[in-house]
Formats: C-alpha cells, structure tokens, sequence
C-alpha cells in the first residue's frame, strides 16, 4: 500500500521542480502559446506563453510510477503499464499535434485525419493488448462487459468492446482538450478524478475476489486485475497533476497543451476502461461531459437553426463574456467538478453496501 504513497509523493515534487526548468526550455526556443483572435479579449495576454507542458507530468507520471515500485520492492503489473502506455501514446499525438502549431506556424496543427489516424492506432492498441495477460484467475486488464460500478450485463465481444474503448478514449480525450481553455482549469479537474481513481483502487484492492479469506463483505468482491496498481498510477497522476498546477494556476507561467490534454483524457479512459466503472466515469468527470456537450448543443443549435445558445463555446467562455473573471470560472467550475466525484464515489459505495 505504500506503492500509492510514494508515487503521488513523487510525482508532486518532480513537477514541482521539473515544471520551471521546462519552462525554461521552452521560452528559450520560442515555444509559446497560439490564441484564437475570436476569444476572449483579456485572453490576448497570453500569447507566447510556453506550451506543451503535458511533458513534465507525463514524464514524471512515469518516473513516479516506477520508482515506487523500485521503493516497495513490488514489480510493475499489466494493468498500470498498459494505462501509462495509452497515456504516452496519447501524450505524443498531442506532442506532434503542439510542434506542427508551434514549430511550424501552422494553427491547425496535425490534419484532422493524421491526428485521428494516431488516436486511432494508440486506442486500437490499447484496447486490444488490454484483453491479453490474463492473471491466474483469468480476469485480463479490460472485461469486454460494459461495466458502472462493477461490470453487467452481457459480453458484448472483443469487437465491439473495441469500438467501445475507442469511444470512450475519444471522447475523454476531447472533453479534457476542450476543457483546458483557462488557466489551470483542466490541470484541477483531472486532480480531484485522480484522486477519485485513488480512491476506488485501493478500495477495490482491498475487497478483490482474490482476496476472499480476508474480505469484509465476500458477497460485493471486485473482480479487476490489478486494481492497487491502477491506485498507484492514479496517484502519480495526482501528485504530478497538482505539482503541474502550482505553474498553472492563474497567471499561468505554461500551458499543457494538446500534449497534456490528450494525455489526460485517454489516462482517465484507461482507468476507467481497467477499473471497471466505465459508465461511472461519466459522472466522476461531469465537467469534461458539461462542456463538451455545450459545444455539442451550441454547433448543433448553429446548423439548425442559425442561433447560438451560447455567447461563446466551449462552457466556460461563455461566463467569461458574461463578466465572470477568469478567476472566479475556474474555481466554480472545480467546484462543480468537486460535487461530480462526490456523487460518483457516494454512487460507488452505495453500491457496494447494496450488496452487503
């Protein structure tokens, strides 16, 4: 259990320390921040800001997770490489995506079929290495049942799960990149999920099949493959996440660009996908879901009827327009994230205890 401790421990302070020397990095080639004319005004302030820090809690996520195991003495287990690999994968489409702005003055980046493709072939190989490696008991990273709280209904097949993996490390992915357009709003959100995810992991660990002599309550048992280990990669994200936003935080001295956000989202995906509480994520992260389903509403709303429901999309520009200080949107806006992971963990312990 100390596994847990050590990796977000470690991963608070080599964001911490690691963050400005990357800062540093990026200044000194001219890496800076692309901002849309079309956005907010007070936003014109911060072009030029160094971009593409997702690289310092991706490296220190990784680094995080490894030495605790070094630390603890355990070995690395299926379950948190494959969810690190998908957020390496993920992290370097975004990498390219931020160069091709960045380096090569181009503001749309990668091709929207070039980026897709690399979303594409990062979750395909996720999703299917995830129904490999099955342990003694047989139970595989990833369950090709839908799951909430704990996997139901029918085996949908590996196919299908695919496509589901797929949809969901997709969607995750463009609810955390559409969410990171104020300072530290995506870096706090993703922070109190991860945490959430901590959660979970070491609860599931602790009630796991595998450990029927020692269950409290042997009827609600949790059949995931290596659910500490999942614990342990979620609280390397924490810390890195929260050392992250120390430099993040408003007036951000870097931004996490698409490196980050596509990082973070697909992480989220793979903990949940591994975990077993697929469908829980949509709560645990309502606010990735609140703004994408606001640019959803609004660019549905444009082609249909040539109206905005909104002054601006994603969400959180709206209020912006209305008045709101950059200040005050992100802090409501973590805290209606705040509300999210505490009805999902109540709707995850409910569950249990039903079962009791």
């Amino acid at each position: 259990m100390n596994q847990v401790l050590f990796a977000g421990v470690i991963g608070l302070f080599l964001t911490l320390i690691g963050t400005p020397l990357l800062i540093k990095l990026l200044a000194r080639k001219g890496y800076g921040q692309y901002i849309r004319d079309d956005g907010p005004r007070e936003h014109a302030s911060k072009r030029g800001t160094p971009t593409m820090g997702g690289i310092a809690f991706i490296l220190s996520t990784v680094a995080a997770y490894f030495l605790s195991k070094v630390i603890s003495g355990e070995s690395p287990r299926y379950s948190g490489v494959l969810v690190l690999g998908l957020m390496v994968g993920m992290g370097l489409v975004g990498f390219l995506d931020d160069y091709i702005k960045i380096v090569k003055r181009r503001s749309l980046g990668l091709r929207a079929k070039a980026k897709m493709a690399g979303q594409l072939i990062v979750g395909v190989a996720f999703a299917v290495l995830s129904l490999q490696f099955a342990d003694s008991r047989g139970q595989t990273p990833a369950s090709t049942k839908l799951s909430f709280i704990t996997d139901f209904g029918w085996t949908i097949g590996p196919v299908l799960f695919v496509i589901w993996a797929l949809f969901m490390i997709l969607a995750m992915s463009n609810g955390v990149n559409l969410t990171d357009g104020l300072d530290g709003l995506a870096t706090g959100a993703s922070v109190l999920v991860f945490g959430a995810y901590t959660f979970i992991g070491v609860w599931q660990f602790q009630e796991s099949c595998a450990n029927g002599d020692t269950l409290t309550n042997p009827g609600a048992c949790y059949e995931v493959r290596d659910p500490l280990d999942l614990a342990v990669v979620a609280s390397a994200l924490m810390g890195s996440c929260l050392g992250f936003l120390w430099w993040n935080t408003s007036p951000a001295k870097i931004f996490m660009g698409d490196t980050g956000s596509l990082a973070l989202g697909g992480v989220l995906a793979g903990l949940a996908i591994c975990s077993r509480t697929e469908l829980l994520l949509a709560i645990l992260g309502g606010l990735f879901v609140l703004i994408t389903m606001s640019v959803v509403i609004q660019v549905g709303s444009f082609r249909l009827t040539g109206k905005r429901v909104f002054r601006m999309a994603p969400l959180q520009h709206h209020f912006e327009l209305k008045g709101w200080s950059e200040v005050l949107v992100v802090v409501r806006f973590w805290i209606i994230q705040g509300i999210c992971v505490i009805v999902g963990l109540g709707l995850f312990y409910a569950g249990w205890a039903a079962d009791k």
